[in-house]
């Protein structure tokens, strides 16, 4: 009796199990990367656009990498360059106004211009204002954290929005 439940219960087990298939290959190649890149890039300044589109009364500059900057308090002051000291204060936020990061109201932020690991939207868009200046910086995530955001607040494929002032320079 036991040795029949047995050959049983083996039996089942037996027809239970299905053939394992590989997983196909995935056919991507440089061309396809490419193609999707492109649409991302467009896609995202899309999406800037329409963050635009609601601030009509902006004058907004557009570099050849895709940054937009606006400045909302001009100054005379000094262009900042590659290798000096930026201080600033900045708040990072995404295109919906979800607060990612800030400056504390206290404190100043300190970095080397095109030498620290910020976002490369934020010093492209440093060097185009002046001590003194507030500017709001707007660029997609191929200037900031890329495919896969920072892996803490910035979700991946995420473009920003940076309201920074430059306070000054060393």
């Amino acid at each position: 009796m036991i040795k029949r439940e047995f050959i049983f219960c083996l039996l089942i087990l037996c027809s239970c199990t299905e053939e394992v298939k590989p997983p196909k290959p995935i056919d991507w190649n440089m061309e396809k990367s490419s193609k999707m890149n492109k649409e991302l890039a467009i896609e995202q300044d899309l999406d800037i656009d329409l963050y635009f589109s609601q601030h009509e009364n902006w004058d907004i500059e557009v570099t050849g990498t895709g940054l937009r900057i606006v400045i909302l308090k001009k100054t005379d002051g000094e262009f900042p360059k590659a290798g000096m000291n930026a201080r600033t204060q900045y708040r990072v936020s995404l295109l919906d106004g979800t607060e990612v990061y800030k400056t504390e109201s206290d404190e100043e932020d300190v970095f080397l211009i095109d030498e620290s690991d910020l976002e490369s939207g934020i010093h492209e868009g440093i060097k185009l204002m002046r001590v003194g200046e507030k500017a709001k910086l707007v660029f997609p995530s191929y200037l900031a954290h890329g495919l896969v955001g920072d892996m803490d607040k910035i979700p991946p494929l995420s473009p920003l929005v940076v309201d920074i002032e430059l306070i000054g320079i060393e």
